[in-house]
């Protein structure tokens, strides 16, 4: 679904506002991410120097929390656009390989509690919450607001999030990164 709309990121993002965690109630599925990722989300947070986000992001699969860690930085400083570059450093139980991806950040509410995550080439979004549930008519309208950004929203898919979510410790750890390897074969 090619698009020649020119896609338009959130100004005067309030970073500290944002930071925290963030659970995915929806996205594209990709390569690297499970297929059978559930409970996923991301967590921020702010380093001291007030322009470098460290960024968790965790997910279950199988029973078993897996996780990658990155850092996160606005791609240029001088602009009031919240359009992150974020990288991770791979595989995770061998982090050798830095990937840079965009971040942006499309839409937030006036509350900062749901946000419409995306990039230029509108092969990724996301659809994240403070809570780990979103109403059926929030959701809606960020799948609307995707759409006039030029997404084919034919490809999202909810992610399932428990109720209470789980915390870290809660499961054992997919300590050897199996998720990653087998996400490049597109499992």
């Amino acid at each position: 679904m090619p698009t020649d709309k020119t896609m338009e990121a959130v100004k005067g993002l309030d970073v500290p506002r944002y930071m925290g965690r963030w659970y995915e109630i929806a996205c594209f599925p990709s390569r690297f991410q499970p297929r059978d990722g559930e409970n996923t989300r991301a967590t921020y947070t702010l380093k001291e120097d007030g322009a470098t986000v460290d960024v968790l992001n965790e997910t279950w699969s199988g029973g078993k929390r897996s996780y990658i860690e990155g850092t996160a930085y606005k791609a240029d400083p001088n602009s009031d656009e919240a359009k992150l570059k974020v990288k991770f450093w791979v595989p995770p139980f061998l982090p050798i390989i830095p990937v840079t991806g965009d971040y942006w950040v499309l839409y937030i509410d006036p509350e900062y509690r749901h946000a419409l995550i995306g990039q230029p080439s509108r092969s990724y979004l996301w659809i994240l919450s403070r809570t780990p549930h979103m109403e059926e008519e929030v959701y809606k309208e960020l799948v609307q607001r995707a759409v006039d950004e030029g997404y084919d929203v034919s490809k999202l898919k909810k992610t399932p999030q428990a109720d209470p979510p789980p915390e870290a410790e809660q499961g054992p750890e997919d300590k050897k990164g199996f998720w990653w390897i087998k996400s490049l074969f597109g499992r």
